[in-house]
C-alpha cells in the first residue's frame, strides 16, 4: 500500500514512522501548504508542495490527512475525497454526522473511499464502546480520559494574553473511577468525572491573578472543572512537560441473569507515551483497511464500524486463524 502524508505537525511525523514499522506500507512523500524546503523529514522522505499533488493521482493509494479537526479537516477531507482515497482523524464528537454526510457525498460522486474519525477516541474507544454495549446489553458506558494532555484545551491557554507557553492535563476523578469499576452505576457530572491541572509560563510583568481567573472562567474548557493553575519558568515546561501523553479508560458495567443479579464489568485501558504516534498507528492500520475494501469495489465514506477486524491486520486470515483466535 502506497501512502502520502498530508500536514506535517505531531501527527504526521507520527504516520512517517509508523510507516516504517509495516512491511507492507511504502511512504510516497510527504505534502505540506509550507515551503517544502523549510520542512525537514524524520526519515528523509521527500516532502512537495500542497500543490503538486494532484500530480501525484495514480501513485497514493490512500492519503493521510493530518490537518486539525476545527478547521482543516471539514473542508479538506470532502475537498480530497474527489481525488484520491483519504483518511483521517477528525475528533470532534457532535460534529461527526454532519462531517460524514459531506465527506460520504464526495467520496461516493468520485468512487472513492474515505474514513473518517481513525484514532483512540474517537476510534479505539469507540469500538469498546460498541462491543461492551452488545454484550452487556443491560448496562452504562463511562468514558474517562487522562492523564494526558489536551493539545486544544493548552492551545486556548496560551492565547490567554500573558501566558508565553503553557501545557493543559486531563485528569480522572479517582473516587469516580473506584465507583464505576467498583460495578456501581453513578451518574457523574462533568465536574464529578474529570479535573484540569494547567502548567502556565507567564510573560514577564504579566497579571498571574487575572491569568488564572481567565483559565478557571473560561466557558467549554475549564468552568465546569475543578482546575489548577501552576506557574512555572521555561526551562521547567521545557524539562518537565515536552512530551505529549495521553490514555484514558473504557468502562462498561451491566448485568445479566434474570433478575438482574449478576454484575459485570468491562474495561479497555490506554497508557500512551505519545498521543499523536498512537493514533498515527490506528490510522495506518484503518489505512490498510480501507485500501483492501476498495479494492472490492466499496466507495463513499466508513468509520471504524464498518471495517472488519481482519482487514486491519497484514496478517492473512489463515495466520490470524492459527495465531490469535
Amino acid at each position: 500500500m502506497k501512502i502520502a502524508i498530508y500536514g506535517y505537525g505531531n501527527l504526521g511525523r507520527g504516520v512517517e514512522c509508523a510507516a516504517r514499522q509495516n512491511p507492507d506500507v511504502e511512504l510516497v512523500g510527504v505534502f505540506t501548504r509550507r515551503p517544502p524546503e523549510t520542512v525537514q523529514t524524520l526519515t528523509g522522505a521527500p516532502v512537495y508542495a500542497a500543490g503538486e499533488l494532484a500530480g501525484f493521482k495514480e501513485q497514493i493509494d490512500v492519503l493521510v490527512l493530518c490537518g486539525g479537526s476545527a478547521t482543516d479537516l471539514p473542508a479538506m477531507t470532502p475537498a480530497l475525497a474527489a481525488d484520491f482515497n483519504v483518511i483521517d482523524s477528525f475528533d470532534t464528537h457532535a460534529r461527526i454526522p454532519d462531517h460524514f454526510a459531506a465527506v460520504d457525498a464526495a467520496a461516493r460522486q468520485s468512487g472513492h473511499i474515505a474514513l473518517i474519525s481513525a484514532g483512540w477516541d474517537p476510534g479505539m474507544f469507540s469500538l469498546n464502546r460498541l462491543y461492551a454495549g452488545a454484550v452487556l446489553p443491560e448496562g452504562q458506558d463511562y468514558t474517562f480520559w487522562g492523564r494526558g494532555v489536551s493539545q486544544g484545551h493548552s492551545d486556548a491557554i496560551r492565547r490567554i494574553p500573558g501566558v508565553a507557553d503553557a501545557r493543559q492535563y486531563t485528569v480522572p476523578v479517582e473516587e469516580a473511577l473506584a465507583a464505576v469499576r467498583a460495578g456501581q452505576t453513578p451518574q457523574l457530572t462533568t465536574r464529578q468525572k474529570h479535573r484540569r491541572e494547567c502548567y502556565v509560563v507567564a510573560e514577564a510583568g504579566a497579571d498571574r491573578a487575572a491569568i488564572e481567573t481567565a483559565i478557571k472562567t473560561m466557558p467549554n474548557y475549564f468552568a465546569d472543572y475543578d482546575t489548577t493553575v501552576t506557574f512555572i519558568t521555561a526551562e521547567e515546561m521545557k524539562r518537565d512537560h515536552s512530551e505529549l501523553p495521553h490514555g484514558g479508560f473504557v468502562i462498561h458495567t451491566g448485568k445479566t441473569g434474570l433478575h438482574g443479579q449478576h454484575t459485570h464489568t468491562i474495561e479497555y485501558r490506554l497508557t500512551l507515551d505519545s498521543n499523536p504516534e498512537f493514533t498515527a498507528g490506528a490510522i495506518v492500520a484503518f489505512a490498510r483497511a480501507i485500501h483492501r475494501m476498495h479494492g472490492r469495489g466499496v466507495t463513499g465514506c466508513q468509520t471504524v464500524f464498518d471495517v472488519a477486524p481482519k482487514d486491519l491486520s497484514p496478517l492473512t486470515p489463515e495466520e490470524l486463524r492459527a495465531k490469535l483466535l
